[in-house]
């Protein structure tokens, strides 16, 4: 009977421990500290992760009791990634509501090759703040809206999201080496913008690139389908395919079946390998190439070559 009643007293303390530490874990960080600071989840990173940032920024005590807590309240598929303003005076309930509701920025992701009214539809989903005059600003920067994954203000206002977009292009455009091509900045990513609608695979890009160019050399129309697209495109419809009588019926300084050289400017904006693959194409003498049915380019350095291609694996 001692032995049973000793061990029913280590229960009750166990219990008492355990429950003294699981309200501690639930107490505010510092009580005193009512400054607020950011703290940012990436997209897709687990609440166990969550938890041990919120204990490393010495927002909650305990990032196991965090994680129960987040658990026992069903909130862990109700946490958003963003950015937000959290304060160590906060209690972890309190934090973590917050998580579900208290964004100040969201993750916005721009995929490579989305012409301007592509991004506009895209920002219009995400950014409450956003308004119709958007898309017409966005317009004015086809091309260096560089795809990537942001974390944009839910405030904020077109000129903010301009700039964070460019900012990064031009990053990014920095590391490229543009020594051993002659074009301008302007040039290199028009031709980028090409590649990144007609390269369906990575290998295809400097290939492409090499088409483009040879073609550009020899003052040959670039005769590139993606330019009619961007030409006709309309929303909802933006990519649509091009038919033969298009070919000579859309007028427009973007078809490049009518006007030789490159088209007016960029027609999508492009991704880091469409630019690299712009200023250092492959070298070869292709002047043509088409997509078989399983999506593959097929390349020839002479219309004979070409119609050939055609002949085996498009018709």
């Amino acid at each position: 009977m001692k032995k049973l009643v000793i061990f029913l007293v280590l229960i009750v303390i166990a219990i008492g421990v355990i429950a003294l530490w699981y309200q501690h874990g639930l107490q505010p960080a510092d009580p005193a500290d009512t400054s607020e600071k950011s703290f940012v989840i990436p997209r897709g990173q687990p609440l166990r992760e969550i938890a041990n940032d919120l204990k490393e920024e010495k927002l909650i005590n305990d990032p196991v009791v965090f994680f129960l807590l987040v658990k026992q309240k069903k909130l862990d598929q109700k946490i958003q990634a963003g950015n937000f303003l959290l304060s160590p005076s906060m209690s972890a309930p309190e934090i973590a509501e917050m998580l579900t509701k208290g964004v100040l920025d969201v993750w916005v992701t721009i995929p490579e090759g989305k012409r301007s009214e592509e991004v506009a539809e895209i920002l219009k989903e995400s950014i409450p703040s956003y308004v119709d005059s958007w898309e017409n600003e966005l317009v004015l920067h086809e091309g260096y809206l560089f795809p990537d994954t942001y974390l944009i203000p839910l405030d904020g206002t077109i000129d903010q999201i301009v700039q964070i977009m460019r900012t990064n292009f031009d990053n990014k455009y920095d590391l490229l080496n543009t020594s051993n091509t002659s074009y301008s900045q302007d040039e290199i990513v028009t031709i980028a913008s090409l590649i990144e609608r007609e390269a369906k695979h990575d290998e295809d890009r400097p290939l492409i690139a090499s088409v483009i160019e040879n073609r550009l050399d020899l003052g040959m129309a670039l005769q590139i389908d993606a330019t009619i697209q961007y030409a006709k495109g309309v929303s909802g419809n933006w990519w649509a395919p091009v038919t033969v009588s298009e070919y000579q019926s859309v007028r427009s300084p973007y078809n490049t079946y009518l006007r030789p050289g490159l088209p007016p400017g960029p027609i999508a904006n492009p991704g880091i390998d469409a630019l690299e693959a712009a200023v250092s194409p492959a070298s070869t003498d292709y002047l043509y190439y088409i997509a078989d049915q399983n999506g593959i380019n097929r390349y020839a350095s002479t219309l004979e070559g070409h119609n050939e291609n055609i002949e085996r694996y498009v018709l």
